[in-house]
Parts: structure tokens; sequence; C-alpha cells
């Protein structure tokens, strides 16, 4: 039997390294044709994004506008679904330092694929994050250092 977590980590990394390298291929292999991401309102583009290549081209985007870069932190899963933790990475407009914005998202598959994303996060200027906690203690990815312990990766 294959590990769930193993499988999803795999799929869910590789989804995020083509978010943050604006990659629309590496992005439509992970992602299933009717897959929608729902976002929490309010944020800015909080209407839920449908259909694999929009949502690839939705995040080359962002990305582009943004420097932004993902990392997963922690994965919870069983066979039909994931929830993790997450961190952008990112520089708002007129800043000349990076902020991070801390989130969680829950996943749904079909085929192999994600079909579903929910996420849970308030996108702001200035780091949002739990007051107090041990990131870097925990593997988390934290400022210089944007990768953790189950999520590789170069700094920018």
């Amino acid at each position: 039997m294959t590990d769930p977590t193993a499988a999803w980590t795999s799929l869910i990394t590789r989804y995020y390294d083509g978010c943050s390298t604006g990659d629309v291929d590496l992005m439509l292999q992970t992602l299933h044709p009717d897959v929608v991401h729902w976002f929490l309102a309010p944020n800015v583009g909080s209407a839920a994004v449908d259909g694999a290549e929009h949502l690839a081209r939705y995040w080359r985007k962002v990305t582009r506008r943004i420097q932004a870069r993902w990392v997963v932190e922690t994965i919870c899963a069983t066979p039909e679904q994931a929830v993790i933790e997450w961190t952008m990475w990112w520089l708002p407009e007129g800043a000349s330092e990076r902020v991070a914005t801390r989130g969680a998202e829950w996943f749904t598959g079909a085929d192999g694929l994600i079909l579903e994303i929910r996420s849970y996060y308030q996108m702001r200027p200035e780091t949002t994050e739990l007051d107090g906690f041990p990131y870097a203690d925990r593997g988390y990815s934290v400022p210089g250092r944007e990768f953790s312990t189950i999520h590789a990766g170069g700094t920018r």
C-alpha cells in the first residue's frame, strides 16, 4: 500500500514548485482538468478559480507580480485528501523586504491529481503568523531560509 502522506507531499510540493516558478506545464501535471481553487474572503481576488489551465496561468501571473515562493511546511493526509500548512514568501508593492503569509489548505484529489483546493489565509503587506510559535525550531521556513524540512528548495 502506498503511503498517502508521501504521495500527497510529492504532488503538492510539485504543484507549489510550479506556482513558485510560474511553470504552467509543471502545474498542469499536478492538476485535474476540473480543479477548483477556493479562496477565503475578504482577500484581494477571493473569487474561486476553475479549471487547470486557468489556475496555472493565474498563479504564473501572481508569481510574476509579487515574486512569490510557496513552501509546504507540514502535511496530514489520507488517500482521498490532504491538509497542509504553507508559507508564501513575497514582496509587497513598494517594499524592500519579503514578508511571509502563513496559511492552511485542504486538498481533495481524483485520478492522482489535485481536484479541489480550499485555502485559508489573510494576505496583508506584513508578515502574518502565529504569535510566538517556534517556526525555526519546528523546521518551518523563516526569513533567509525559504524552505522547510519537507519542501526543499533554494532561497530567493
